[in-house]
């Protein structure tokens, strides 16, 4: 959930004392003058999808706004149709599936559908087993980073989606309501009664997972052969999850060092995420496309400037103007709440169109089916700069940024 405090109003107040309109009828200052030249949005309120009379929200207004209109309008990189998550927050998983799909096809092999739910049902394991070791102190919730969907295709393989769809008994939409229910549940009794046996509490687990995904295979069967999942990943797809890295940009630890992404869906603490000065964040992943690479990002999604219906993410000028977006003022939404870890998606193309960039999104979430463009959104490059908190990239695609960084520590 987003928190929308103190900090993130007075940054509301603050923008619109000084980009707001004169009501003296005296001529603009210089300030004003400069404001108008880098442009001004309107904020306006909308029903929100779905919603009742009473459901507005905070937008903006897109008359005369110059956008794309069409994935076509971009340079594209191979990827499979968008897929709708439903009612999970397993968009970590929907956005490090698609990446490896593409990856696949990138590098001239298998074009082929990958289960999502198969890397879902072994992460919630391992979340669990980390819950039970640390006595209840590990993070619950749905969420994770696409990094993390990467450690469980080295640990667990992966399958085909016609091999495991995580849908039991004929269902066709995903919603884990009662599965993370009955999860949180089991994992909180344990805890209240102190019954830290591993076993038994992965028995549990999984019985619930059974229940609600089904088991998933042992093995799958390949051109006449049964395999492991493992064997599948590795030597049918050829997949190397180590050969992926993250990259972060944020002040509370070095430049140019590894750190931690400190959001709580990072509930295993890795620390070996890239850390970059804004500016070379924003350009490793722009030349990475530009090779033909593709990404997962983490971003914000609960902004006035995110429309599903419009297929737009953009930066309005009464949250800050665009050539004022810099790390300050990145890192001040990021420890204020007003920036929070909320989605993962897959960048799959870009559009340079004069002073701006476009990124194409292809999005998992259900405000991606809101507009035209079912499954997809348009991020302009403020948006990626300011709200873009987190890419996963294979690592010939930032080679360069790679060698400003000490090797990592596998011990």
């Amino acid at each position: 959930m987003k928190k929308r405090g103190a900090a993130w109003s007075a940054v509301l107040i603050l923008s619109a004392v000084w980009l707001g309109p004169s009501c003296t009828g005296r001529q603009p200052s210089g300030g004003e003058r400069v404001a108008e030249s880098l442009g001004r949005d309107e904020a306006v309120y909308t029903e929100v999808p779905g919603g009742g009379e009473a459901d507005r929200t905070l937008s903006m207004a897109l008359d005369g706004l110059e956008r794309p209109s069409t994935p076509g309008e971009f340079v594209r990189f191979f990827h499979q149709p968008p897929v709708r998550q439903g009612a999970t927050g397993t968009c970590w998983a929907f956005a490090a599936t698609s990446l490896l799909e593409s990856e696949l096809r990138r590098m001239g092999r298998a074009e082929v559908k990958l289960s999502e739910m198969h890397t879902v049902y072994w992460e919630y394991v391992e979340k669990a087993r980390r819950f039970v070791r640390e006595k209840g102190k590990s993070f619950l919730g749905e969420g994770s980073e696409p990094n993390s969907a990467l450690r469980r295709v080295a640990q667990y393989g992966l399958v085909r989606e016609s091999d495991y769809d995580g849908l039991p008994g004929g269902g066709t939409a995903h919603d884990h309501t009662a599965l993370f229910r009955e999860f949180r549940t089991h994992l909180e009794g344990l805890a209240d009664r102190e019954a830290w046996d591993e076993e038994a509490a992965l028995r549990g687990v999984r019985a619930i997972l059974d229940v609600h995904l089904g088991r998933p295979p042992a093995t799958i069967t390949v051109e006449g052969r049964d395999i492991t999942p493992r064997e599948y990943a590795e030597s049918v797809l050829g997949l190397v999850p180590s050969d992926y890295v993250a990259l972060v940009s944020f002040a509370y630890s070095p430049f140019h060092e590894r750190t931690e992404f400190r959001v709580p869906d990072n509930w295993w603490h890795c620390g070996d995420y890239l850390n970059l000065p804004l500016l070379e964040f924003r350009l490793a992943l722009l030349r990475a496309l530009r090779k033909g690479f593709t990404a997962a990002l983490a971003v914000d999604f609960s902004e006035p400037g995110y429309s599903g219906p419009n297929d737009i993410a953009v930066v309005p000028s009464f949250d800050i103007p665009r050539n004022f977006i810099d790390q300050s003022s990145r890192e001040l939404r990021f420890v204020s709440g007003a920036t929070a870890d909320d989605h993962s998606v897959h960048c799959v193309g870009y559009k340079d169109s004069g002073r701006e960039t476009w990124f194409l999104i292809k999005d998992s979430w259900s405000n991606a089916y809101e507009g035209p463009n079912k499954g997809y959104f348009f991020y302009r490059d403020d948006y990626i700069r300011l709200k873009c908190l987190m890419f996963v990239v294979h690592k010939d695609a930032v080679g360069d940024v790679l060698a400003k960084f000490p090797p990592r520590d596998e011990t």
